[in-house]
């Protein structure tokens, strides 16, 4: 399934000549047991770094965490290679390089969403490093292979919550601030989806999304990631994802069925004006980074809207 920047890739999986059940049935398996050679190894410099929580210690294994999780998702992309019949149209991921820090930001519409992002990043830049649920901790193994990665578990809560508890406002500014932190100390791309859940056509008509093809961004993640590391990042990387053929399920994905998919990568320089303001306190520089992410989202919606039509 290798992709060529800046090309059309066409390549025909070994598998394609399988029934789609049986397609699916090996994907899941290859996909399943690929989990399972990983993450004891993983999980084993991860308890060792717990057991010995010093600065040199930690220097010494994460990159050897990186290398297990990059070896992971070559794994991944080596199932994909075999089960899947998908094109893939890629610009924008040629020169970037594994020794820098970026942010990168994508629409969201399906998990599929992630090892879209993986497959195409891997090896290109350091690993990506998504902020969670907290509830995503309790999935088996992944929950615990996030954890040895160092994935930032965020606790969502509601205003109507907040309001009730004012003491837990805040919190996941600390954590996202404090993952940074840690993030800073070797090349680390941190990874966040600004619309911070799942396009479908009912959450854009409840939000009265004023864009077409996207739910309205939120600006606070961002905000924290680049307050805390806008000095680190070489750049942000803008990514927009479009399905031609509509969005694949996790379960259409495995089967084979995701002909088409369509990546465009933007380099944006980071916008240090913001990156040195006071999101949380100023009132003008929350407004400002309200702009600029609605400006964001503007041209990302007329690109969503230009790769459909064409």
């Amino acid at each position: 399934m290798p992709c060529i920047p800046g090309k059309i890739d066409r390549s025909t999986p070994m598998l394609n000549f399988l029934p789609t059940p049986l397609v699916a049935l090996i994907a899941a398996l290859l996909l399943v047991l690929n989990v399972l050679f990983w993450v004891p190894i993983l999980l084993f410099f991860a308890i060792l770094k717990l057991i010995l929580p010093f600065k040199a210690m930690r220097l010494l294994i994460d990159p050897i965490l990186l290398r297990i999780a990059e070896a992971w998702i070559a794994g991944n992309s080596g199932w994909m290679g075999l089960t899947q019949r998908t094109q893939w149209d890629v610009q924008g991921i040629d020169g970037l390089d594994d020794r820098s820090w970026y942010l990168v930001n994508c629409n969201h519409q399906s998990w599929v969403d992630i090892l879209v992002l993986q497959h195409l990043f891997n090896r290109r830049i350091p690993l990506l490093k998504f902020f969670l649920k907290q509830q995503l901790i309790w999935v088996p193994i992944m929950g615990l292979a996030w954890w040895a990665l160092e994935f930032p578990f965020m606790r969502r809560h509601s205003e109507e919550f907040l309001k009730k508890h004012p003491e837990m406002r805040g919190k996941d500014q600390a954590t996202t601030r404090k993952a940074c932190e840690k993030f800073a100390l070797i090349p680390t791309s941190v990874m966040n989806f600004l619309e911070g859940t799942r396009f479908t056509r009912a959450k854009h008509a409840r939000q009265q999304s004023p864009y077409k093809h996207l739910l309205k961004p939120k600006a606070g993640g961002i905000a924290l990631a680049l307050n805390a590391m806008g000095d680190k990042f070489q750049a942000i990387l803008d990514v927009t994802i479009v399905y031609p053929d509509g969005t694949p399920t996790f379960t259409q994905f495995l089967s084979g069925k995701l002909r088409r998919v369509v990546v465009r990568v933007r380099r944006l320089p980071v916008p240090q004006d913001l990156a040195q303001g006071d999101y949380a306190g100023d009132a003008a520089v929350r407004e400002a980074y309200q702009q600029w992410v609605h400006q964001l989202w503007l041209d990302k919606d007329a690109q969503i809207e230009a790769l459909k039509k064409n």
